[in-house]
């Protein structure tokens, strides 16, 4: 396995091949489809993914070798990273630290861990193997998040002092009631809206309070949360407000229906319909929809860049899991509204 630790100064080696990736699990967004002639990375195992899931390249390929289980293919010497999207979320933190403990770098789909203490575990392990951890927290950098957040980061807004964001997605009788499946709608779902708090907007949290309700759940057995609300303290005395949901109707013709308004002292520039339309507002003058500042960044690419050496992380490891801590504290304390 290629040698990928820190030196002294925090720097990586790179490395002259691609880095081996293995998948396990397909409970979530796996990372398959990127990973067809991907420059840095190749890949070398799955488990618990169906090979008839991969795209046609890799597909036949017999350099991807299937396991039966994660012990098994961690014992792949030519594995590098593990991406983890664990066909029960209860269970990913112990895969995570089980893969850290093996050697291997860790990707993990959201939310990585279902309690702050597995949390901390998993980061614990990583600064005692000295291997990398990431979670898929790539919200922010995706367009018209990536340019919002320029937006704001620049100054034009002024000081931020309120957020408003929603994140809704629609129900579907596969959705599942049992919340260590998949997180629930909170973490799962909701955690979306907390990153574009701190990774848009640029600003850090400093308390929550949130409720869930299970009205509305079509197939009446009361499992899953359909709607939640958390209401948050932000430094420098600012508030944001998020609402989740599994709500959005099929008549919108987007999946992910979701709402950023970011409000600053000088001017205000958000994001509706899922993207679909932009605007930006500065004192009196209307400056119209947001203009791209380019792709965005990859989040998967940014972080084969970190353990290639080629390039850094467009945020810390405690900024990119703030949200995800976050949402956990709101759901350590929610309250239900049935």
């Amino acid at each position: 396995m290629t040698d990928l630790s820190s030196p002294p100064d925090g720097t990586h080696i790179a490395t002259k091949r691609r880095l081996g990736v293995a998948l396990y699990g397909d409970n979530g967004h796996q990372v398959h489809e990127c990973l067809v002639d991907h420059p840095l990375a190749r890949l070398v195992a799955i488990a618990e993914f169906p090979r008839g899931k991969l795209p046609l390249p890799l597909r036949g390929c017999s350099e991807v070798k299937e396991y039966s289980d994660l012990t098994t293919l961690l014992r792949d010497p030519r594995v590098d990273l593990v991406v983890l999207c664990s066909p029960r979320r209860r269970e990913q933190a112990a895969h995570a630290i089980r893969a850290l403990r093996a050697g291997r770098h860790v990707y993990a789909e959201k939310p990585c861990a279902l309690s702050e203490v597995e949390l901390d575990e998993i980061l614990a392990v990583a600064r005692e193997t000295g291997r990398h951890f990431r979670e898929m927290a790539g919200t922010a950098f995706e367009q018209p998040y990536f340019t919002m957040r320029e937006v704001v980061r620049s100054g034009k807004i002024g000081r931020v002092v309120q957020v408003i964001a929603e994140k809704s997605y629609p129900f579907k009788n596969w959705r599942p009631r049992d919340e260590e499946v998949d997180g629930g709608l909170l973490l799962q779902c909701g955690v979306h809206a907390v990153r574009f708090v701190e990774h848009v907007a640029d600003v850090r949290i400093c308390s929550v309070r949130a409720l869930e309700t299970t009205a509305g759940n079509p197939s009446g057995d009361g499992g899953l949360r359909m709607a939640a609300c958390l209401m948050m303290e932000l430094e420098g005395g600012g508030l944001a407000s998020i609402t989740a949901n599994y709500l959005n109707p099929g008549g919108t013709g987007v999946w992910g229906y979701e709402t950023l308004r970011i409000l600053g002292e000088r001017g205000m520039v958000e994001s509706t319909q899922g993207g679909a339309h932009t605007r930006l507002a500065i004192g009196g003058t209307d400056h119209g929809p947001l203009i791209p500042n380019g792709p965005g960044i990859a989040y998967l690419d940014a972080y084969l860049g970190l353990l290639t050496g080629s390039v850094e992380m467009p945020l810390s490891l405690e900024e990119e899991l703030s949200p995800t801590r976050w949402a956990l504290r709101a759901k350590a304390g929610v309250a239900v509204v049935d």
